[in-house]
């Protein structure tokens, strides 16, 4: 599938099917994010796969989106490894992250795979329940799957406003 025509039917799915997702999948998943470009190439991003009962319980207990993805990946950042602006001491991890995250999400969803970002969450929680994060900062929740049978876009998914609205050329 070209770029345009994955970017306009790539939509956050809320329903999954029970299906695994393959390892292979995953790995292609993973290196899309560890493939996103960062400021000054430090790499602060991490991400932690959740794919058993327990893992996915205890992630659940710290959002109340709840999809019932089979796997759910936490996408954090090591504010210690993240480029830092020296004039206003500005910390590029939390971007770096974001865009790994929108890599990982586009790159599920060229394997037939969806996710949604789930940004709605207590990261001191999740820390908690999860001490492998421990000096991480936390950004996301990216349930990830197969779409369920009956799964569909919103309605509002191709409602766009016009691109003049949005974009001025100066």
């Amino acid at each position: 599938m070209d770029f345009a025509t994955l970017s306009a039917a790539r939509y956050s799915l809320r329903k999954f099917s029970d299906q695994s997702v393959e390892a292979e999948k995953l790995a292609l998943i993973l290196e899309a994010g560890r493939n996103a470009p960062t400021a000054h190439n430090k790499q602060p991003q991490r991400f932690f796969v959740l794919q058993s009962p327990e893992a996915l319980e205890k992630a659940d207990a710290c959002t109340t989106m709840h999809f019932h993805a089979p796997v759910t990946v936490v996408v954090a950042y090591d504010p210690s490894a993240a480029w830092v602006r020296e004039h206003d001491g500005k910390n590029h991890g939390e971007i770096d992250a974001a865009i790994a995250t929108t890599q990982m999400m586009l790159q599920a969803a060229d394997l037939g795979l969806g996710t949604t970002y789930v940004g709605v969450f207590e990261p001191e929680k999740l820390l908690e329940q999860f001490p492998e994060m421990e000096g991480l900062c936390p950004i996301a929740m990216l349930p990830l799957g197969y779409p369920a049978e009956n799964a569909r876009p919103s309605k509002l998914h191709a409602l766009r406003q016009p691109l003049e609205d949005m974009a001025k050329y100066l």
